[in-house]
């Protein structure tokens, strides 16, 4: 089993209770038929980006289109689908101990800085995927590092699938995965909100609020 079906499959295993809880039994029978429907439509035709520091993220947008585009199927409006993986999401990373997180931020988030730069220079030199994420990277200090994202493969992906109404509210999960893992992450631009880039500042000590119910006008 690849990564993009694993995720697919472990989040609706932990999403289940919730989903049946709020809509019933028969809503969760047909959502997770569509689901996997569409999400087997979709998998043959992804773009392999190859060995890209944002892989991790890349394997998590087939499962979004296949569940925003089922909510909507279902009856959902765009705002209430979202809302909904933004649920699933919670439910996803909350199977892992706090404590555990808080020790990953150095091997996900450390290994990400590392590559950063060279993923920038892969980029002026052509040798980046199309499909693949177009950065700046900046390092401020020891804690903090800030990448300007400026084409973004999962756009591109939903795009093709017709599923960009999940923008900007996707964008807005790095709050989450941020505020679950006990790192800093600040942003007040996103492409998904149709700005020029998504400006990400990211602290590897630090502490960043997920809280929904607040909005995200002055944090993209």
């Amino acid at each position: 089993m690849n990564l993009k079906r694993l995720v697919y499959m472990v989040t609706m295993h932990r999403s289940k209770k919730y989903i049946v809880n709020k809509y019933g039994e028969a809503f969760w029978k047909d959502f997770k038929q569509k689901s996997m429907r569409i999400l087997n439509s979709i998998l043959p035709k992804v773009p392999d980006i190859g060995n890209s520091i944002f892989a991790f993220n890349y394997e998590f947008c087939p499962a979004y289109i296949s569940w925003y585009k089922s909510f909507m199927e279902l009856g959902l409006s765009s705002d209430e689908a979202c809302k909904e993986i933004w649920k699933m999401n919670e439910c996803l990373v909350t199977i892992i101990p706090s404590w555990v997180l808080s020790m990953s931020v150095e091997a996900y988030l450390g290994g990400f800085r590392r590559s950063a730069a060279r993923h920038e220079q892969r980029m002026k030199e052509n040798k980046l995927h199309p499909y693949d994420w177009k950065i700046a990277y900046r390092e401020i200090d020891d804690n903090t590092f800030e990448i300007d994202i400026t084409e973004c493969a999962m756009l591109k992906l939903s795009k093709d699938f017709d599923a960009l109404g999940m923008y900007p509210a996707i964008c807005r999960m790095d709050y989450l995965f941020s505020h679950y893992m006990g790192s800093g992450f600040e942003r007040t631009k996103t492409l998904g909100d149709g700005d020029s880039c998504c400006n990400c500042r990211y602290h590897m000590r630090g502490s960043c609020e997920w809280a929904p119910e607040k909005g995200f006008e002055y944090r993209k």
